[in-house]
């Protein structure tokens, strides 16, 4: 079946996943390149991806509800090894189309990066956005450890990464879908305390670790060089005027470098 080169439409779900229960959108363009599969932080989802798909034209795009959010919410059990199982299948079956990219943004990044680190033949390129890395390089932080009220800490967790103000104009149904996904996202925060689940001078495959200039830029320019010294074949880059959700605020540079880096990856392939 031939697919129009753009798609206004961006993202839509299919009725068939891969990996049975996990709600999975897609964005067909005729004659790709690649796939990049995108992989969601906490307390995210796959429609957040829209705005990168719809500027991605020479490339598939696929992205997916993971266990325990949103579409994906009755799909368990939770852990990052059951996230990492979900990757590696959808990864092999894009595969059978052509060669496949990793995006993960925040959490996801530790997915696509621990992915990568058992199966190293996954994708030809794994992209991390401002993934936390703690076993590299700890965050200073004084919050708390979170506590067993799910949905509340889900909330918190909004309130800070996003904001206050887009909490409070979320309506009251989205707020509470937000706190269902209370569950998954503490699975998330407890993997960053638990031992590194993967070792990253071993990892393989071509591998970029991006970030933005915002507030935290001090602590990932400090990570990146640690990266670099840990494997230096793993390269980094920094994004101009890039929050933490890039894939919203800046989905025109995130594809620019996208593009950017799949050329160099195939250059020196």
């Amino acid at each position: 079946m031939k697919f129009p080169h753009a798609t206004p439409r961006g993202l839509h779900f299919v009725a068939e996943a891969p990996v049975p229960g996990l709600a999975l959108a897609e964005r067909r363009v005729a004659d790709a390149e690649a796939t990049i599969i995108c992989v969601h932080g906490g307390l995210d989802r796959a429609g957040s991806f829209a705005r990168l798909a719809r500027r991605s034209d020479t490339f598939n795009l696929v992205a997916y509800d993971r266990r325990g959010y949103q579409g994906s919410r009755a799909k368990g059990p939770l852990g990052l090894d059951r996230h990492v199982e979900d990757l590696l299948t959808i990864a092999e079956h894009e595969s059978r189309r052509g060669p496949v990219l990793v995006f993960g943004h925040s959490y996801g990044g530790v997915i696509a990066l621990t992915s990568a680190a058992r199966q190293p033949e996954m994708a030809q390129l794994v992209l991390a956005y401002e993934s936390p890395l703690p076993w590299i390089l700890a965050r200073e932080s004084s919050r708390p450890i979170p506590g067993d009220d799910a949905g509340y800490e889900a909330e918190i967790f909004f309130k800070r990464v996003v904001s206050k103000g887009a909490w409070e104009r979320l309506g009251h149904a989205e707020q509470e879908s937000r706190r269902l996904d209370g569950p998954a996202l503490l699975s998330d925060l407890a993997t960053l305390r638990e031992p590194a689940p993967f070792d990253l001078s071993q990892l393989r495959t071509p591998t970029a670790y991006l970030h933005g200039d915002g507030l935290l830029s001090p602590h990932y320019r400090a990570l990146s060089t640690e990266i670099a010294r840990v494997n230096p074949r793993i390269t980094s880059h920094e994004l101009t005027h890039a929050g933490h959700g890039a894939h919203l605020s800046s989905p025109d540079q995130l594809a620019a470098r996208i593009r950017e880096l799949w050329s160099r990856a195939c250059a020196s392939a």
